[in-house]
Parts: structure tokens; sequence; C-alpha cells
């Protein structure tokens, strides 16, 4: 979604076609390293965009034998812009791979989470010094925009190095908790009653007066 929004935006921002929208997509993210979209992924999106309303072919160019499509946007694709310029984004902290690999290794008895917990610490550096590494060579008097993303990147990174120092301090405490199971359920995923189940009393059918 955010890709096809943002295609709506650059060309809200002025009629294009597919290989421009590609180099000004990659140029805005701050480069295929940050977030590589493939031209294929493009051009299916532009289908879709122009099948659903949000964008129409304005007209046809013709350069060096080959035909371009410009796209513009629709009223429809205006109003479907607007409404994602204001939507708050949600963050995906809590699915982390990192923590579901930790935590599958905590439950198998030749698991290793100490050893997890220096592997990711030491990728994390390594990242850390070439995020530092990219910041010193932007400058910022024309790329400002591209080193605030690459400070969020920064922050992000050190913010998950204080962690993995957290959860080492309190690794053996951990251990000593039980790992969630979840509650049993029956195939048809009905919560299962815990314990032995309850008796069923039969009912005291009254003598049939006629028997």
């Amino acid at each position: 979604m955010s890709v096809r929004n943002a295609l709506l935006g650059l060309i809200r921002q002025k009629p294009r076609h597919g290989y421009e929208l590609l180099t000004a997509f990659t140029a805005l993210v701050g480069g295929e390293k940050n977030w590589e979209v493939k031209p294929a992924q493009i051009y299916m999106t532009l289908n879709r965009l122009n099948q659903a309303g949000l964008i129409h072919i304005e007209r046809v160019e013709q350069e060096g034998g080959t035909e371009k499509q410009i796209y513009a946007i629709t009223g429809k694709g205006e109003a479907e812009l607007k409404k994602w310029l204001v939507e708050p984004v949600k963050t995906t902290y809590r699915r982390d791979e990192f923590f579901l690999k930790w935590m599958i290794s905590l439950a198998l008895e030749d698991g290793d989470p100490v050893r997890l917990l220096y592997l990711q610490r030491a990728s994390l550096y390594k990242e850390l010094h070439k995020l530092n590494q990219e910041k010193m060579k932007a400058n910022p008097g024309t790329e400002l925009a591209h080193v605030l993303l690459l400070d969020q990147a920064i922050m992000h990174t050190e913010a998950d190095l204080r962690w993995l120092d957290m959860i080492e301090a309190r690794l053996d405490e951990i251990k000593r908790q039980p790992l969630p199971e979840g509650e049993p359920r029956s195939p048809e995923g009905e919560p299962r009653s815990r314990g032995r189940p309850a008796k069923v009393r039969e009912e005291i059918q009254p003598d049939d007066p006629g028997g």
C-alpha cells in the first residue's frame, strides 16, 4: 500500500510515465539499498491504479520508437491520496523476527539464547557503523531529508542495542518463567475447558401414571 500511494503522490505532483516513477520513488527513499522496487512492480501497480479509476492515461508519447504512457491522477485518486496522507502510520515493533527466533531458542533444549544475543549485537554494531559512515558522507546542505532518515535508522539501531542489554541482564529471570503456550482449543477452534469435564446431571422423569 505504501508504494501504491507513493506513486499516487508522485503522479499528483506531475504526470509521469512508469520509468520516471521508478527513478523518482528510488530517489525519494534514498536509493535501492533502503527500499528496492522492481520495474515490474511499478507497472503492475500502475495497471491496478488505472483499473481502480485512481489514475488515467493522459497521453502517449513516442520516444525513440518506444511508446510511453503518461499517467495523471483522477478525482477519485486525489481523494484516496488525501486520505492516506492524514492517516497515522502504525508501527510493527511487536512483530519482530529476532524476538521470535530468540523465544524459539528458549523453548528448545539445545537452544542457545545467549549466543543469539551476541550474534545479533555484533550485527547491529556493524549496521550502526555503516549508517554513521553513510551519514558522514551525506551533505546536509543538499541532502538534509536523507540525513534525517539516517538519523532515524541510527536511533532505532541504538535502541535495539539497549534492548539487547536489557534482555541479557534479565535472562536468568526469564528462564525461570514458564514459556507461553496459549489456551488449549478444540479442532473447531473453541477453547477447551481445563480439568475434568463436568458431570451431566440426569433429569429424573416422573412416573408415568398410565404405566
